[in-house]
């Protein structure tokens, strides 16, 4: 547009066809981000080989039960991730209304009989053969995807600086809608997980600040108004009600965080060993291998070990952020900070309810905890990220 300064973002017509003519794709992909994702999955198959090889209610007498199941989510995850990288982050936005319309259905089956309860939350459809699929795993890189694609559209045109009012409007729209669905489950955490991402995207868009504003009052009435209205299930208030007083009924709701306390302050400085926890081999701890993943990692590896998968966590958040900041495409920009508010959360929040500085909200840790669909999800994401960097314009 003639006279129209334009954002950063907007498209450098001459290097779009170079994206990828003078390197391989192999060669411009972010591998200190790739080696630290598949360093926690490694660990994360370890710590959840500790947590199950002894426990023969869950692994019906097979030792690596657990460990092999583990392995090859993380290895259908590699694949998702290469397949996603060859589709392309720019093929997908074309396909957020089918994606989209496919997770709206498949949330929508969950409240059907194909729904299952598990740990209080009706969030899983059970396909059989012990394999189950949580949907609102994928409705994170759904909501990611499709709010980018609407607030990004005009800007990477070349039309606008910054989202107007219409189209951050209907972002939160196409965001709202599967949030409300999940919330009817119900799965609190996800839920939890998706505002912040929802909040990171509209950082990233550069959406006026009264969006900002206007999203954090409403959350936070909304979050009172949840609580007054008593539509949390019972489980959801003793978990809150455990937090907020950690001597609340040790052998009860507060039971699951006093042990993974116990287990973490065991671990002293280099741990007891691998496979040599006593709350772990003891089976102290409920849920080890998902939710409380970390535990293991406290105890048996120590405060070095611990250190070291926060330390990896922190490498792929820098390794998104720089992806971030180099592309020159909005629409990457949203996505890229999309999955940095996811990652950065869900890890946050899962150590800290394992150290009693947050809720037990049932996340997994991204990458280490034991659970096909939150594997597959965030190899998904690591895809996107790999996506934006190896197709960034290649200036002259």
């Amino acid at each position: 547009m003639a006279g129209f300064s334009v954002s950063r973002y907007a498209p450098e017509r001459s290097t779009w066809g170079k994206i990828v003519a003078r390197d391989s794709v192999v060669r411009r992909l972010d591998w200190p981000l790739l080696g630290s994702a598949v360093a926690l999955s490694f660990v994360g198959s370890l710590l959840i080989w500790s947590a199950t090889r002894g426990r023969d209610s869950l692994t019906h007498g097979d030792p690596y039960y657990f460990l092999f199941r583990h392995v090859l989510n993380t290895g259908i995850g590699l694949a998702l991730m290469i397949g996603t990288v060859w589709l392309g982050h720019r093929t997908l936005r074309g396909a957020v209304p089918f994606l989209y319309g496919i997770s709206i259905l498949l949330i929508l089956a969950v409240l059907t009989p194909l729904g299952a309860t598990v740990n209080g939350a009706h969030a899983w459809i059970i396909i059989g053969g012990g394999f189950s699929l949580q949907p609102s795993e994928f409705i994170k890189i759904t909501i990611i995807l499709g709010m980018a694609m609407l607030l990004a559209a005009r800007v990477d045109a070349g039309d606008q600086l910054h989202p107007d009012h219409r189209s951050v409007a209907k972002a939160l729209g196409l965001a709202l809608v599967p949030m409300a669905i999940i919330m009817l489950m119900p799965d609190l955490g996800s839920v939890m997980v998706m505002a912040v991402v929802v909040l990171g995207v509209l950082l990233a868009s550069g959406a006026s600040n009264r969006w900002i504003f206007g999203l954090l009052g409403t959350g936070t009435a909304g979050a009172l108004a949840v609580w007054q209205l008593g539509l949390l299930d019972d489980y959801q208030i003793a978990r809150f009600a455990a937090f907020a007083n950690p001597a609340l009924d040790p052998a009860g709701v507060g039971y699951n965080t006093n042990q993974a306390r116990i287990a973490i302050g065991s671990g002293g400085l280099t741990g007891t060993g691998l496979f040599q926890g006593s709350q772990t081999t003891g089976q102290f701890v409920p849920e080890q291998q998902t939710d409380f993943v970390f535990t293991v990692a406290g105890e048996e590896l120590g405060f070095v070990g611990a250190g070291l998968i926060i330390a990896l966590l922190g490498v792929v958040l820098w390794r998104a952020c720089r992806i971030a900041r180099e592309t020159t495409e909005l629409y990457g920009t949203i996505v890229a900070a999309g999955i940095i508010a996811w990652f950065a959360f869900q890890s946050f929040e899962n150590i800290g309810m394992t150290l009693g500085i947050m809720p037990v909200a049932g996340l997994p840790l991204p990458f280490v905890s034991y659970g096909g669909s939150s594997m597959f999800a965030v190899w998904v994401a690591v895809g996107l990220l790999q996506s934006i960097r190896v197709q960034r314009p290649i200036t002259a």
